[in-house]
């Protein structure tokens, strides 16, 4: 049975960008328990489903539903997988938040005494992978933050996640081609598309220049070989993909 008969599960995730004095900024990836049957052993951005929490929050403010709840839970999972209050100020006990979140309380109940600012978070893109894969199918919404480099560390949460770490992208993609970390197709083509980019500023402009639209992967045949294939105009420097070398989650 195939993801083909059910409808995409509204999902976001967050990639935040930390900026050093020298150099490409890092990027935060956590490592997905193997156990997980989504992306199980892979680095990933941060990210999870869109919940009715944020949805019930999402309706307090004025703007389009669909965007404003997936910020609210790309925030929402920054929080749970990595210790990180992106788009809040004033969150002090930010472990105390976090253990709220896991034990079921409301989004808006423990984000309740924060200064929540939704427009930290940058639209980056939208994937939305097609039904004949064997998992369930997540309509992701990507955002960009930016996390100064003198501010909180990350704390894995041990929980979905086993670890995470700070890297460039291009770090990142050089460790899956050694063998040393496995990437799925959307992760490797947003790496590749971050690698050109050299600051948090380069990576607004580069949203900024592109649209955001759901980015839904096919399979063709190109000389003789059968590619994942993603549309041209969108912002990758790579479209395409031997299928056989591709990780489909």
């Amino acid at each position: 049975m195939t993801g083909a008969s059910s409808q995409p599960i509204p999902a976001a995730t967050l990639i935040v960008m930390r900026e050093r004095a020298a150099g490409q900024p890092e990027l935060l990836v956590v490592e997905r328990s193997a156990a997980m049957r989504f992306a199980g052993g892979a680095l990933v951005f941060p990210g999870g489903r869109v919940d009715p929490g944020d949805r019930a929050l999402a309706a307090l403010h004025p703007g389009d539903p669909d965007d404003l709840a997936a910020r609210i839970a790309a925030i929402r999972e920054m929080i749970e997988e990595a210790g990180l209050a992106v788009g809040i100020a004033g969150m002090a006990d930010i472990e105390g938040v976090r253990a709220a979140l896991y034990g079921g309380t409301p989004v808006g109940e423990v984000l309740a005494g924060g200064d929540l600012d939704l427009n930290a978070l940058v639209p980056f893109a939208r994937w939305l992978p097609p039904g004949d894969v064997s998992h369930k199918v997540f309509d992701t919404r990507f955002y960009l933050a930016r996390w100064p480099e003198d501010a909180a560390e990350a704390v894995v949460d041990g929980n979905e996640n086993v670890r995470l770490l700070w890297a460039t992208a291009q770090e990142v993609l050089d460790a899956a081609d050694a063998g040393k970390a496995r990437i799925i197709f959307p992760t490797r083509r947003n790496l590749e598309r971050l690698a050109q980019l050299g600051s948090f500023a380069e990576a607004v402009a580069d949203a900024r220049a592109h649209p955001v639209e759901p980015i839904t992967p096919w399979v063709e045949t190109r000389g003789g070989e059968e590619r994942l294939c993603i549309p041209e105009g969108l912002g990758y420097p790579v479209t395409s993909q031997v299928i056989g070398t591709a990780l489909r989650a």
